[in-house]
């Protein structure tokens, strides 16, 4: 029977030594490195599994093909009623992509979500959540819209369960709210963990390749202010959007950190009320308000 392997895992970068260190040779950073018990490996790989499942296959291998043989597609994206996301996005949401949202807690990125997803027309979304209940998410979507039947909603932290309930919903659109409580049998570690967030992400990454069907996960911030988890979790998805601001006054930005599909030049710029998130359609007028008056030399 095989036995467990046990190696140090840097809790800021994700970079695994077979022994303890003090100061982690990747990032340099002190005391990081946590012990992390692996299970035996097994000849499929768990991320694989978990994604053929939802799926729909048993095994699905991959074989070399000549580049002149592939037709390239370019399938329409999914445009949102939001000016400023489709535009840091760079033209909508691409089918298949995986985006990750990041931001400090309480700021804004659940009501982001939730306020875009349920002003999409005939798309149906599963927004899963590992940190609100059902009640709390429908007081936020009752002040946010009206429109709410193509949204399911799934409170679970499982990914294996939620991998069994996207088998038989197939939605069109999937929302993980947050990737730190997601969490999978296999690893010996808490949800949030380094290993934890690491195969939760190529298991969602590989749905959404295979299955053409967008994902969006919201990532935690350390207090540097960069996604909590390994940094190859940044390199794993499509696009990396960072919302900001401060939680006492009422406007908020999105930038774009990583984007495979379109420029990081962009900028959202959105205005925080009591019935939820308003695009700031003119950028110039809003930074212009934010310069003092009656300042010296002007």
């Amino acid at each position: 029977m095989a036995k467990n392997k046990t190696v140090f895992v840097c809790q800021e970068c994700g970079q695994d030594s077979p022994k303890w260190v003090g100061k982690c040779p990747a990032c340099g950073r002190w005391n990081t490195m946590k012990e992390l018990h692996l299970a035996p490996e097994t000849t499929t790989p768990r991320a694989k599994t978990l994604a053929d499942g939802a799926l729909g296959v048993s095994d699905r291998s991959s074989r070399p093909v000549p580049l002149s043989q592939i037709e390239a597609t370019h399938e329409a994206r999914i445009l949102t009623a939001d000016p400023e996301l489709n535009r840091v996005l760079g033209g909508g949401i691409v089918p298949g992509s995986m985006v990750l949202i990041g931001g400090e807690p309480g700021i804004g990125k659940s009501t982001l979500l939730l306020q875009t997803i349920l002003q999409l027309q005939n798309i149906s979304v599963l927004y899963v959540s590992g940190e609100e209940s059902e009640q709390q998410i429908k007081l936020r979507a009752d002040r946010l819209g009206t429109n709410q039947e193509h949204v399911l909603l799934l409170c679970e932290t499982q990914l294996e369960k939620l991998f069994a309930q996207l088998k038989d919903v197939r939605p069109q659109l999937l929302v993980v709210d947050s990737i730190q409580t997601m969490s999978v049998e296999h690893v010996e570690s808490s949800p949030g963990s380094i290993s934890q967030i690491r195969e939760c992400a190529a298991a969602l990454l590989k749905y959404a390749k295979e299955s053409g069907v967008p994902v969006f996960i919201v990532g935690h911030i350390t207090k540097e202010g960069s996604i909590a988890g390994p940094k190859v979790l940044e390199h794993t998805v499509d696009t990396v959007l960072q919302f900001e601001g401060d939680r006492h006054f009422i406007y908020r930005i999105l930038r774009s950190i990583k984007n495979r599909f379109g420029s990081t030049s962009e900028l959202g710029i959105y205005e925080m009320r009591q019935n939820g998130l308003r695009p700031v359609a003119n950028a110039s007028e809003f930074l212009l308000t934010q310069t003092k008056e009656e300042l010296s030399g002007v």
